[in-house]
């Protein structure tokens, strides 16, 4: 196989190095046209092997928590992204031979396999095989003429052209798994942008939909004739203000042994004589206004940084890493320290780097903060954890996957 995708790059370069405005119109739309079913073909081999990778373990054996975390990091690619493509692979996978076969065949595109798969499962199990195979060829047809969001919508009454018999009863199938796909495919994906703003984006179902819009709907009117707010904006600050109602409740779970609080953190000097600027425990830097204002109802602790940006001393010795250690640690690691892995402090525990039971001590310097799966993964692997000259974690990989051993780092979380 890799020698085939290797001739098959190479064709490709060729056609890269060649002048396009050297060509005819007509020449340039068939080309267009094979661009394009070499493209959902190459998709095609791409999936079986996301396919065939997934199947075997490879990324867990290799330390990541999962095949879309491995793809991530491998190819360079939006975990979003990375977890569909895991997705559709199992799509593929389970479909009928005639859909990756018109995959693999540049008839249809990947979005369009999608909605082919999906849609055929739903006959199937509403009006059996013989109106499934049916609906197939219908929904290939329809895939020459329109796009993957008319081709889902065209499929919803796919049963009038297949099986009209069965149309009426399967009609309140189809919705009930239209409401399963909306439980399955619900999500928000919260993406940190490097100036340490958030980037929100996903898929409520109806119910969600409808409490965020309940909770958020009173608070985005205009305050008056003077809010230059956008409805962006107002919805924004709505958002927040639910989080600070929320927060002040006092009823949100534990967090790594902590009462749910926003952390502010300055230097001890700041504190001292006047608020200076300061920085969150999950990473944004805060100016002098931000940190005064935080400071009236969050907790503000005070840390003594050490030139390579290490707390130097927090707490005392004590088993359970908790309260100001775990805060410290928070603020050294950022998240999980795992290399590959982006999992931000609240889903970490802390992890004794020499185990409390062989006298290794509660300390900064003997812990590391590590995501459940990373936490789980190192006691059961080869892999070691050290810190490096700077007091930063770094791990150093077992010898069959790197014979040299070169030491790791995590690069997703903000050195502080």
């Amino acid at each position: 196989m890799i020698d085939a995708l290797e001739q098959a790059e190479a064709a490709v370069a060729v056609c890269f190095d060649t002048a396009a405005w050297a060509a005819s119109e007509h020449d340039l739309v068939a080309s267009l046209d094979a661009a394009h079913r070499l493209e959902q073909r190459l998709a095609a081999v791409k999936l079986s092997l996301v396919r065939e990778l997934d199947g075997r373990g490879t990324a867990t054996a290799q330390g990541a928590s999962s095949t879309a975390v491995w793809l991530r990091d491998r190819l360079r690619l939006g975990v979003g992204a990375a977890r569909r493509l895991v997705e559709l692979a199992a799509t593929l996978d389970a479909a009928p031979a005639g859909v990756r076969d018109a995959l693999a065949g540049g008839s249809v595109t990947v979005e369009q396999v999608r909605v082919i798969a999906e849609t055929v499962e739903t006959v199937h199990a509403a009006a059996g095989a013989e109106a499934a195979d049916k609906a197939f060829g219908v929904l290939v047809d329809w895939a020459g003429q329109f796009d993957a969001a008319l081709l889902r919508r065209l499929g919803t009454r796919i049963l009038d052209h297949v099986a009209p018999e069965v149309a009426d009863a399967a009609a309140e199938a189809a919705l009930r798994a239209a409401e399963s796909r909306a439980a399955r495919d619900r999500h928000v994906t919260v993406s940190e942008q490097p100036d340490g703003r958030l980037r929100l984006s996903g898929i409520l179902d109806v119910e969600a939909a409808a409490l965020l819009r309940t909770a958020i709907d009173p608070l985005t009117a205009p305050t008056g004739p003077d809010d230059t707010r956008t409805p962006g904006q107002r919805r924004h600050d709505a958002v927040a203000d639910v989080c600070r109602l929320a927060l002040r409740t006092g009823e949100l779970p534990e967090n790594g042994g902590d009462l749910a609080q926003l952390v502010v953190t300055t230097s001890y000097d700041g504190l001292a004589r006047q608020l200076g600027t300061g920085a969150l425990d999950i990473g944004p830097q805060l100016t002098p206004e931000a940190v005064r204002r935080l400071a009236c109802d969050a907790a503000v602790l005070p840390a003594v940084l050490g030139s390579a940006g290490q707390p130097l001393d927090v707490g005392r010795q004590r088993r359970l890493i908790s309260g100001p250690l775990r805060r410290a640690l928070v603020l050294r690691d950022s998240g999980c320290a795992f290399p590959g892995c982006d999992r931000p402090p609240r889903w970490c525990d802390a992890h004794h780097i020499r185990h409390w039971a062989d006298g290794g001590d509660t300390s900064l310097a003997n812990a590391v903060l590590l995501c459940g799966h990373h936490h789980r993964h190192l006691h059961h692997s080869e892999w070691v954890v050290q810190l490096g000259v700077d007091g930063h974690p770094e791990f150093r990989p077992p010898a069959w996957l790197d014979p040299e051993q070169v030491p790791r780092r995590n690069h997703y979380h903000r050195r502080r």
